[in-house]
C-alpha cells in the first residue's frame, strides 16, 4: 500500500487518450515527487528517442537483447503453470495471460511481447519515448491494438490504480537507473498477481561490469552514449535476491547473459559478473 501523500498525489494524475491504445501523462509535477525516477536519466534515454527504432543505431544491444528476453519470459510462464497447455506449442503461446513492462522505453520488448498475444502494458515515466512506441506500434500490422497499451506513468502510480492485475511484470534493463530498488520492486510486486512471475535483466556491481558496462560499452566502444549508466546503481544478483526474498518471493533462475558486441548477438553464461536475467515468482499467501 502506498502512504496517503502518496495517494493524494495520484488523484492529481492527468489522463489524456490517443489512439485505441490508451495513453495517459501525468504532470510533471507528480512524476518529479517519485524518488524512483531520477529526471537526468528519463532525459538522456529520451534523447534517443528518434533512433529508438534503429536495429542498427545506439541501442541495437536491445534490439538484439530480446532473442534472450522474449524466450526467458515465455519459457519462465510455461515453467511455472501460467501458460495453458493447449497454448504450450502455438504462436499465441501466452493468450489469457496479462504482462507489465515497467520502463518500456520506445516498446522494442512490449512489441516483442505483445506478439506472442498476451494483454500487454508499457509504461515509462518518458513522454517522448512513450510517443515513439505508440507510434511505432500503429505502423505495425502484425500487432493486435487492443493486445497492447502504453502509459506515461511511474509504477507507483500504476500499481496504485492495478494492484495485482498482472500474471507478469517485466523490468528489463530498468534497474540500473533505478534509485531506490526496494520501493521499485515492492511496487512492481505490488502489481502483480500472487503466484505471478516478475522478470528482471540487469547489471551486476562489480569490477567487469564497470570495466564491460561503463568503460568499455561506453567511453571505448561507444556502444551506448557516455552517461547511460552509473556503476553506483548497479546491484548484485544476491542483493536483488534478498529484495525479493523479503517480499516473499522466491527466485527460480539467475543466468548470466553475455554480450558478443562484434556480431550485437548476446548468448547465456553461466558467468553473472557483468549483465544477468532473473526470474522470480510471488508465493501465494497461505
Amino acid at each position: 500500500m502506498l502512504p496517503q501523500r502518496s495517494l493524494l498525489l495520484l488523484r492529481g494524475t492527468v489522463l489524456l487518450r490517443r489512439t485505441s491504445r490508451s495513453f495517459s501523462s501525468p504532470s510533471e509535477t507528480i512524476r518529479t515527487q517519485y524518488s524512483n525516477v531520477d529526471q537526468r536519466e528519463v532525459e538522456n534515454l529520451s534523447k534517443q528517442s528518434t533512433e529508438w527504432w534503429d536495429p542498427q543505431g545506439p541501442i541495437r544491444g536491445l534490439h538484439a537483447m530480446n532473442a534472450l528476453r522474449v524466450p526467458l519470459v515465455r519459457d519462465g510462464l510455461i515453467t511455472t503453470g501460467a501458460v495453458e497447455k493447449t497454448l504450450i506449442q502455438k504462436p499465441n503461446v501466452l493468450a489469457n495471460l496479462s504482462i507489465l513492462e515497467v520502463g518500456c522505453g520506445g516498446g522494442i520488448l512490449t512489441e516483442a511481447l505483445a506478439k506472442l498475444d498476451p494483454k500487454v502494458v508499457g509504461i515509462d515515466p518518458s513522454e517522448k519515448l512513450i510517443d515513439v512506441a505508440i507510434q511505432h506500434a500503429k505502423g505495425d500490422t502484425s500487432l493486435n491494438p487492443e493486445r497492447i497499451q502504453y502509459h506515461v506513468e511511474t509504477i507507483e502510480q500504476h500499481a496504485a490504480k492495478n494492484a495485482e492485475q498482472y500474471d507478469a511484470v517485466v523490468a528489463s534493463e530498468v534497474l540500473e537507473h533505478v534509485n531506490d530498488k526496494v520501493a521499485f520492486i515492492e511496487q512492481c510486486l505490488g502489481a502483480l498477481k500472487p503466484g505471478g512471475s516478475i522478470f528482471i535483466t540487469t547489471i551486476n556491481k562489480t569490477t567487469p561490469s564497470w570495466l564491460g558496462a561503463i568503460v568499455g560499452a561506453e567511453q571505448v566502444f561507444k556502444l551506448v552514449p557516455e552517461g547511460t549508466h552509473d556503476w553506483d546503481k548497479f546491484i548484485s544478483p544476491i542483493d536483488l535476491q534478498r529484495i525479493l526474498s523479503s517480499y516473499n518471493c522466491n527466485t527460480i533462475l539467475v543466468h548470466g547473459m553475455f554480450y558478443q558486441f562484434w556480431s550485437n548477438q548476446w548468448c547465456w553464461t553461466k558467468n553473472t559478473d557483468i549483465n544477468y536475467a532473473l526470474h522470480a515468482v510471488k508465493m501465494k499467501e497461505q
